[in-house]
C-alpha cells in the first residue's frame, strides 16, 4: 500500500466491502477472455510503465483539461472554476491506479478497492474523499467512455519497453480487458439492486 497518497485507501478497512466476491469476479474474466496471459502481460507492462506514470498522466489530464464538460467534474460548486487541489489530488490516486492495473492482484482487497473507486464516482462519496465542493456525480457515460482513450493512448508508452510488436499488443490487449472489467465493478453503485 502507498500510505503517503491522501485518500488511496487500498487494503484498509476505510474501504467499503465489495458486494462482488473473488468467485463472482473469476466469471467476469471468463466473460472477457481474461486469462493468466493477460495477468503476464499485465505485469509486463508494470516493468515497462513505472517509470512513465507521470507522463502517462500529462497525456490523460491534457485529454481531460481540455475537455469542458469532462473537466467539469473537477470544478467548484461555488464558481464552475477548475479546483486545482481536487485534480492534483485526484492525480496521485490516478498513477496509483496505473501501477495497480498493471500488478494484476486480484484479491478481495482489489475488489473492494474497485467498489470503493465506484462510490466515489457516484453521489454516494463524490467529494468525501477530498473534502472538496464540487459536482456530486461523474455521470456513468463518460466512465465507459473514457476506456478508450485511456487504453489506446496507452500504446506510446508500452511500445518505448523494447519488446517486440507482439508484446505490446497483447499488453495493450490486457489492459483494455482489465480496465474494461474496472469499469463494470465501478457501475456497480450506479445500478439498481439485483440488476448488476
Amino acid at each position: 500500500m502507498t500510505a503517503h497518497i491522501p485518500g488511496y485507501t487500498y487494503g484498509t478497512a476505510e474501504v467499503a466491502t465489495s458486494p462482488i466476491s473473488v468467485d463472482d469476479f473469476a466469471k467476469l474474466k471468463l466473460a472477457t477472455l481474461f486469462g493468466d496471459d493477460d495477468v503476464r502481460y499485465l505485469k509486463m507492462s508494470h516493468d515497462v510503465l513505472k517509470g512513465q506514470v507521470e507522463e502517462i498522466l500529462d497525456v490523460w489530464y491534457g485529454f481531460v483539461g481540455s475537455t469542458p464538460f469532462l473537466l467539469h467534474y473537477f470544478t467548484k460548486a461555488s464558481d464552475g472554476q477548475p479546483n486545482m487541489d481536487y485534480l492534483g489530488a485526484v492525480r496521485k490516486r490516478f498513477g496509483q491506479w496505473i501501477l495497480d492495473t498493471a500488478n494484476a492482484d486480484y484479491d478481495q482487497n482489489w475488489l473492494n478497492y474497485q467498489y470503493e473507486i465506484g462510490l466515489r464516482h457516484n453521489s454516494i462519496k463524490k467529494n468525501k474523499t477530498d473534502g472538496v465542493d464540487s459536482v456530486p456525480i461523474i455521470n456513468l457515460r463518460y466512465i465507459f467512455a473514457l476506456q478508450v482513450p485511456i487504453t489506446t493512448t496507452l500504446r506510446p508508452f508500452l511500445e518505448k519497453g523494447g519488446h517486440s510488436s507482439e508484446d505490446v499488443d497483447k499488453m495493450q490487449d490486457a489492459w483494455r480487458k482489465s480496465v474494461l472489467m474496472q469499469v463494470i465493478l465501478w457501475s456497480q453503485p450506479y445500478i439498481r439492486d439485483n440488476q448488476f
